[in-house]
């Protein structure tokens, strides 16, 4: 039997419902048994960095919402099962109902390394603060007080800044996250 050629395709999908688009298809593949047809399911993501109650929180969030992409050989009812998982609406395709257009090596490539590289650096963060620039505090005790940043300390991710408290100017050390520049 010849190899069955796959092809990266999107999928349009309800926002917010691509998990279980992800799910139904992984559960009607297992059931139709078209592990052949059909071998990747993905759902590019990234992280992204939160305050909750004074500490930093990271979460994954869709980078591209409402799509899906799918690693598939678009042969006999492959199409057919796809198209007709719940939330999904369809291929992304040149013309509505037409033959879905797969996606070009190099934008799997570049969505794949997309991927690969926000798990792999998903610390690395450049906050470009300046030594007596103006910066405002956004968590913690100090939240709301001005201060002027007085020293960076990029291994530890932290800044010293001057902040005037009751008309006395005391040091706090902060992390990147506990400010912003000032407008």
């Amino acid at each position: 039997m010849a190899e069955i050629k796959k092809r990266f395709y999107v999928v349009r999908a309800i926002s917010g419902k691509e998990k279980k688009v992800k799910e139904y298809l992984e559960f009607e593949i297992s059931r139709l048994k078209l592990d052949d047809f059909i071998g990747q399911i993905l759902i590019p993501t990234e992280k992204v960095f939160q305050i909750r109650n004074g500490k930093k929180v990271s979460k994954e969030k869709t980078f591209l919402p409402g799509y899906v992409i799918v690693e598939a050989a678009l042969d006999g009812e492959v199409p057919h099962v796809i198209r007709s998982i719940p939330n999904v609406m369809g291929f992304l395709g040149n013309e509505k109902g037409g033959t879905p257009s797969p996606m070009r090596m190099s934008e799997v490539n570049r969505i794949l390394g997309k991927v690969d590289e926000l798990s792999e650096v998903e610390e690395e963060m450049r906050i470009p603060f300046v030594v007596g620039e103006s910066v405002k505090v956004i968590d913690g005790p100090f939240n709301n007080f001005s201060g002027t940043v007085d020293e960076i300390n990029e291994d530890k991710k932290k800044l010293k800044v001057m902040v005037k408290i009751f008309g006395r100017k005391n040091l706090l050390e902060l992390s990147y996250m506990q400010v912003e520049k000032e407008i």
